[in-house]
């Protein structure tokens, strides 16, 4: 895992030393806690592969958690990372380090796939195999206190699992969201300085709002002379659509570039006549080769269609 992957999670979550000490006082974790849990280190080194050996037992029983250690490496390596976590329970610490160990954890599982609702579920069984290991160890008003302060510290940790997944899942959908919106917005280079920007489906605030952004910048990268927009595709032409493309126009123009809108059917010109926009400032042509056309005539062209 890359180093910064983890750093970039401890920034966006803000999980400097300031709210890891505010996130200590909430889930009520004193210095006493971390100091009777890391006595116990030694117990937990000795009885690891015990614990380690129970708790895949149990998720290999289940179902929904079998399908995702079919693949020996990645069992292999979730095993590494779970002996790993399993001992920091007992590290005597809850610093920037061992927070960014408790992220690094979190990316693992959820880059395997493992759906949040049984990542929680094994910190209960995590917890029951502590527990019994605790209390057969241990007199019972030892046990008792070193199990409030390990409870303590999982849900700490689970509180971090929690973020973790929400913030890789948003991160997820953003991308994916970004590839929409540019699928959805494909500007094509038509001719040097002219450029084509077909509409599809339907044009909301959100959506427009970025359309604007899109044009405004392959405009101005590629220095565009005329910016066509074809909207034959659009399912509902109405005043926020209608007003949306005025106000493209209007930035368009300002950049020094003409508009061209194409894809306009009778139908069409007559809800724009009936909505009482006026778009006579721009260049309309029903037909996209009729646009072309213009568009070419516009940056000083001709099309030719072949013969002598």
């Amino acid at each position: 895992m890359p180093a910064t992957l983890h750093t970039d999670y401890m920034q966006r979550l803000k999980l400097d030393a300031a709210e890891i000490a505010s996130r200590r006082r909430f889930f009520a974790i004193e210095d006493e806690d971390l100091q009777r849990l890391s006595a116990l280190r030694p117990l937990a080194e000795t009885h690891t592969a015990e614990v380690l050996a129970g708790f895949y037992e149990w998720l290999l029983a289940h179902p929904g958690t079998r399908e995702f250690l079919q693949d020996p490496e990645v069992v292999e390596r979730l095993k590494r990372t779970q002996l790993q976590y399993f001992l920091g329970l007992f590290a005597g610490k809850c610093d920037t380090e061992y927070v960014e160990h408790r992220l690094r954890v979190g990316i693992a599982h959820e880059r395997v796939g493992l759906p949040l609702k049984w990542y929680i579920g094994s910190y209960s069984r995590y917890l029951d195999l502590a527990e019994k290991l605790i209390r057969q160890s241990l007199p019972p008003g030892g046990a008792e206190l070193s199990l409030v302060s390990l409870r303590r510290l999982v849900f700490f940790d689970m509180a971090l699992a929690v973020e973790t997944y929400v913030a890789a899942v948003s991160e997820s959908i953003g991308q994916h969201r970004a590839a929409v919106e540019e699928l959805s917005t494909p500007v094509i280079r038509v001719f040097e300085g002219v450029l084509l920007l077909p509409l599809i489906g339907t044009i909301d605030s959100a959506r427009a709002q970025g359309i604007m952004e899109t044009v405004l910048k392959r405009v101005s990268d590629a220095e565009a002379q005329v910016m066509i927009i074809d909207i034959a595709g659009v399912a509902v032409v109405d005043t926020q659509v209608a007003d949306h493309l005025l106000r493209a126009y209007a930035a368009v123009r300002l950049l020094g570039a003409a508009t061209i809108l194409t894809g306009i059917s009778p139908q069409i010109a007559r809800t724009i006549v009936d909505l009482g926009v006026d778009i006579s400032a721009m260049h309309t042509r029903s037909r996209l080769a009729d646009g072309i056309e213009l568009a070419l005539h516009l940056t000083g062209r001709e099309l030719r269609t072949g013969g002598s």
